[in-house]
């Protein structure tokens, strides 16, 4: 689904992304994972076309979508989140997955003064798909809540519904578990699998609770320094020496291997 190649992401001199590769298999549920400060995010925003790489390449299906701004990329099914929801805080939940699907005939003026009839019926459509989802992440009861009330856990529900109002491919969710109390971490990972399983949604996460990750995740990258430092099954992951020393330090791995090696 997606490879990354020698991927260069450069702050002045700061090398945030430093020649990453990684393959994020179709059908896959992938981890990433690493300190704070490792690079994850900004590989993120580089594969979705929110930053231009300094140099490398991305592919996406075998064909080179690197630096196509985010728009396009949508359109190829190619969906990214943020830590931090980006939901339009004064429209309801159910006006929030309406906004997304793109091209709508709603847009252009003289549709709305020709075509109503067609418009009427493009908006009801619309309405049943985003009840369906509502209806799919058990989130049908905050219908007409305001989208700026919503607790953070259910900001990044209805940010992974939005997802699902188009036809993706593959979805980056980013620290989807940030600030989220553990139902409702519980309530997102659930409907990722099943997203997974039964829609065929391709992920790749990045996470801190190795919990989640676990739980979800098959295979794991690790990330530090802006390199790729490790990928393979998240038990393995877990007991690898590289990766308990990237977060923790020399000093600490000793004591956490002796603990069982979690991290």
């Amino acid at each position: 689904m997606i490879r990354v190649e020698d991927l260069h992401r450069h702050f002045g001199g700061f090398r945030a992304v430093d020649g990453a590769s990684l393959t994020i298999e179709t059908g896959s549920i992938t981890g990433l994972i690493g300190p704070n400060g490792a690079g994850k995010s900004t590989l993120f925003n580089v594969i979705a076309g929110v930053l231009p790489p300094t140099s490398g390449r991305v592919f996406m299906d075998g064909q080179d979508i690197t630096g196509l701004p985010p728009h396009e990329l949508f359109h190829k099914g190619l969906l990214r989140t943020f830590q931090l929801a980006h939901e339009f805080s004064s429209m309801t939940v159910r006006e929030n997955l309406m906004m997304v699907p793109g091209t709508q005939s709603g847009e252009t003026i003289w549709k709305t003064w020709f075509q109503r009839g067609r418009i009427d019926r493009e908006e009801a459509e619309i309405r049943r798909r985003a009840d369906e989802v509502l209806d799919f992440l058990t989130i049908r009861h905050l219908t007409h809540e305001k989208a700026g009330n919503l607790s953070g856990g259910q900001k990044k529900l209805l940010e992974l519904g939005r997802t699902m109002m188009v036809d993706a491919k593959i979805v980056f969710l980013d620290e989807v578990g940030a600030g989220v109390n553990r139902t409702l971490l519980g309530t997102i990972g659930d409907a990722i699998v099943r997203l997974n399983r039964e829609r065929g949604y391709t992920f790749c996460v990045i996470e801190h609770d190795m919990d989640f990750i676990g739980r979800l995740c098959d295979p794991v990258i690790v990330m530090a320094a802006g390199k790729v430092l490790a990928q393979g099954p998240a038990d393995h992951i877990m007991q690898n020496d590289d990766v308990i020393e990237a977060y923790l330090g020399t000093g600490l791995k000793n004591k956490v291997k002796a603990a069982g090696g979690a991290l």
